[in-house]
């Protein structure tokens, strides 16, 4: 059972405070967390629970965003986490998007959407399906009209029907005009390759993203042609868990419109798509840089939105970054972004420049570590493949689509 919910700024300021229970959780608690924060370093922000003198603490980090939830009872830390999870997401899709100023200027949406979410500390509503029906999202017209009449809440008179269903994520009687399913594997890929150019790690984040816009109450079934390259997954309520340990197919009553029906791991990838070469050569308070990039596994498809960028040591300043392909940005903060799109057919992109050390240095002694993301569209680099999907009892037949994506997530490269 939670007590309370607070949600910081990336600078430890309290942006809102949820109580749960007839217990009140003071703020002090946010004064030590974010203490500790400041003493251990940010990589205290990577430990989902925490124990202080007087509660346990559960903690998830989106877009610089921190979502605490406090409790003084043991509980299922995984329970709490997930449910944390799924307040980031919602808020997210709600406010199309998530930082400190959208939680500012929604305030009270996201209290009332807090309000539903949970009911004296334990989760109670969260599909937002069902949300939506329950509390408009904001939008200009809302806004408007909150002004002019005084009344600020969004909160519908009304329940959704689904609420009193055995489906609680799926609305009752649904009809649409044309019966459509799509289903989308977006994946991103995590790889760490160490100055020798050895890949230290490489695995792939995946979800199943389904858009589904079917009349009555469909009965899907998707199956895969090799699920026995997953290491871990995670999946909606809708999903039936006796197919899926029977023969790992995934059966389910799909919500109305677009969610996240699966999410998944597989760790047994042995190469990237693309390489990044970095090379630095330094002497007399100089030194050369020179990164080529190039690709190391053709996908079959155009690697395009290719980024590659490091942040220099604050003691060197850089000058004459060239690159013979794409454009380079130099920030204030010496980050260095070289933006490259697609990756051309003729030739292999690569940057050279100068970077001038500060007086009295004769070598450049901490080398940049690259981060690189890129898009590949239709391509699954895990190779999963969708096998099929079925429709049991359909009110008429249905049109299917399926679609892949590959994306880079944290890919680093030390030079």
């Amino acid at each position: 059972m939670l007590q309370c919910i607070f949600v910081l700024s990336d600078s430890g300021e309290v942006l809102l405070e949820k109580q749960l229970t007839g217990h009140r959780v003071d703020r002090a608690i946010c004064d030590w967390f974010w203490n500790q924060i400041l003493t251990q370093g940010d990589s205290l922000k990577l430990v989902p629970v925490i124990s202080s003198p007087t509660h346990y603490l559960f903690q998830v980090v989106r877009e610089g965003i921190t979502f605490l939830a406090c409790t003084q009872v043991e509980m299922p830390p995984l329970m709490a986490i997930e449910f944390l999870c799924r307040v980031a997401d919602v808020l997210s899709n709600y406010l199309d998007g998530l930082n400190e100023d959208l939680i500012k200027d929604n305030f009270v949406i996201v209290y009332e959407l807090l309000d539903e979410m949970i009911d004296n500390g334990f989760p109670l509503t969260t599909e937002p399906n069902i949300l939506r029906e329950m509390i408009a999202p904001p939008n200009i017209v809302s806004k408007v009209l909150s002004v002019v009449t005084g009344n600020t809440s969004n909160v519908s008179n009304t329940l959704p029907g689904a609420t009193a269903s055995y489906v609680p994520w799926r609305k009752t009687d649904l009809k649409h005009a044309t019966n459509e399913v799509y289903v989308d594997l977006v994946e991103e890929m995590d790889a760490t390759i160490n100055r020798d150019g050895n890949l230290v790690k490489c695995e792939i984040y995946g979800e199943v993203q389904v858009n589904s816009n079917l009349s009555g109450l469909p009965d899907l079934t998707l199956s895969f042609a090799n699920p026995s390259i997953f290491n871990d997954v995670r999946f909606h309520p809708c999903v039936r868990l006796r197919p899926w340990e029977l023969n790992q197919n995934l059966s389910f009553v799909p919500p109305d419109g677009q969610f996240k029906l699966m999410s998944y791991r597989v760790k047994k990838l042995k190469s990237t798509p693309i390489y990044v070469k970095p090379q630095f050569t330094s002497d007399s308070g100089t030194c050369r840089i020179s990164v080529l990039v190039g690709i190391r596994n053709d996908p079959g498809k155009p690697i395009d939105n290719i980024t590659v960028e490091f942040r220099l040591p604050p003691c060197v300043t850089a000058s004459d970054l060239s690159p013979n392909y794409g454009s380079v940005n130099v920030l204030a903060d010496k980050t260095c972004s070289w933006t490259i799109g697609r990756m051309p057919k003729d030739k292999a992109p690569s940057m050279s420049g100068t970077l001038v050390l500060e007086t009295g240095m004769e070598r450049l002694h901490v080398f940049p570590t690259f981060q690189v993301a890129f898009r590949i569209m239709g391509v699954a680099l895990s190779g999963l493949k969708i096998d099929k999907l079925d429709l049991k009892n359909p009110l008429s037949r249905p049109h299917k689509g399926f679609r892949a994506l590959t994306r880079g997530g944290e890919f680093q490269v030390r030079s």
